[in-house]
């Protein structure tokens, strides 16, 4: 396993001891990856601007973030014309294909999903919680059945609130069997699961680099070329344009056809983008056999210590042996969720999550709860994650603190 920064970080605790930070909010932010650190450490001596300069350490930057670009393309299994768009985020990537959408276009989203999936839509058709997978192709169908012109299905490949795995394969069958697209949050799957777009036959994905040990502001959005090509630019200046005439941008301006450029105006995060591809190379060479094994057999510990602990209540839409990534959300009884953390932190030096995890809705059907926002403890829950650097000692500790807080 590739090591990850700050694995020895010492936290301070009541009592003014220091001890081993335990990061269990892996799926909030992952930490930095050694082999993704040193990517941008070798790039920063020649780093400077991108594709118009005739410098050298502007072509061996050129060629660097370009060839992050191909990394990117083979990490997610996308088609040879398929276009690598590189964002902030995977919020910023999915309002890109929001602004990219074709006039009269309708999404159709889950009400499970993340607020980056569920906000950035003009029109959209938003579905119930599905009791099982089966019926969110049931659900599915049924939606774009009564659809008349483009739809756009945009759902989750992996959980951000309970890790569950979505069935995406059966989605993207059901979404072209109407005519439509989809689109796949897997900001949440690609540090966990090997994707590959081509054979499960998506038209877009989405992704963040802070979720995949690249921490450095970058993320993408890989999918078919001729929406992001016809569209708007998303930002306009500089790099997305061949020409601007005197009348300004009404007249005379002529955009660059190729979405990649057209979309990417101003100087990119170029060091972004190779941590980025840095942390795709790590996982593809680490081999997912190996990561998944791994995951799986911390997640069943996880699981298995928290049945054990009198009054936590893990979360699940759906069977709780569904597959799921190394995400579980719970609730003690007796306890706020913000009490909770607060507690694994100050006293156990354990980092977790706690809130609604930008998924309001969800959040509540999970917990039966009525309209809440953030600032509403009461319909929240807390969530471990881990991910590579998680250890057998981590887990133990968390249901070590978890009993005692409940035995209180």
């Amino acid at each position: 396993m590739p090591a990850v920064l700050g694995a020895d970080l010492e936290v301070p605790v009541k009592g003014g001891r220091l001890v081993r930070y335990a990061n269990l909010d892996y799926a909030a932010s992952a930490p930095c990856l050694e082999p993704v650190s040193a990517a941008v450490a070798a790039a920063l001596p020649a780093y400077s601007s991108v594709h118009r300069g005739a410098g050298y350490a502007s072509q061996l930057t050129t060629a660097r973030y370009e060839r992050a670009r191909h990394t990117v393309r083979a990490f997610v299994g996308a088609r040879p014309d398929d276009a690598v768009v590189f964002t902030r985020n995977t919020t910023d990537a999915t309002n890109l294909l929001a602004r990219a959408l074709p006039e009269g276009t309708t999404a159709v989203v889950f009400d499970t999903e993340h607020h980056a999936s569920l906000l950035p839509w003009a029109d959209a058709v938003r579905l119930a919680p599905p009791a099982f997978p089966g019926e969110a192709v049931r659900a599915v169908d049924e939606a774009l059945t009564g659809i008349d012109g483009p739809a756009l299905l945009v759902v989750t490949a992996a959980s951000n609130v309970t890790g569950e795995l979505w069935p995406i394969a059966a989605l993207a069958h059901i979404a072209h069997r109407h005519g439509a697209r989809i689109l796949v949050d897997a900001a949440q799957l690609v540090p966990h699961r090997r994707v590959n777009l081509t054979a499960l036959d998506l038209d877009y994905v989405v992704f963040s680099g802070h979720k995949l040990y690249a921490p450095f502001g970058a993320g993408a959005l890989v999918g078919r070329a001729d929406w992001l090509a016809a569209a708007q630019p998303y930002l306009r200046g500089g790099g997305a344009v061949k020409a601007v005439g005197d009348a300004g941008d009404t007249a005379g301006t002529e955009w660059y056809d190729d979405p990649e450029a057209r979309h990417e105006a101003g100087t990119p995060n170029v060091l972004g983008a190779i941590a980025l591809a840095a942390a795709c190379d790590a996982l593809t060479a680490t081999g997912w056999t190996a990561l998944v094994r791994e995951e799986e057999r911390l997640v069943a510990r996880l699981r298995a210590g928290l049945d054990g602990v009198e009054g936590v209540h893990q979360l699940s839409l759906w069977d709780r042996d569904h597959p799921r990534v190394g995400i579980v959300s719970f609730v003690v009884d007796g306890h706020t969720a913000r009490e909770v953390a607060e507690a694994l932190s100050s006293e156990y030096g354990i980092g977790v999550r706690d809130g609604k995890f930008c998924a309001h809705p969800f959040v509540r059907h999970l917990l039966g709860a009525k309209d809440g926002g953030c600032d509403d403890v009461t319909a929240s829950a807390v969530r471990a994650s881990i991910g590579i650097g998680t250890t057998d000692e981590h887990i133990d500790r968390l249901i070590t603190a978890l009993k005692e807080l409940t035995s209180r």
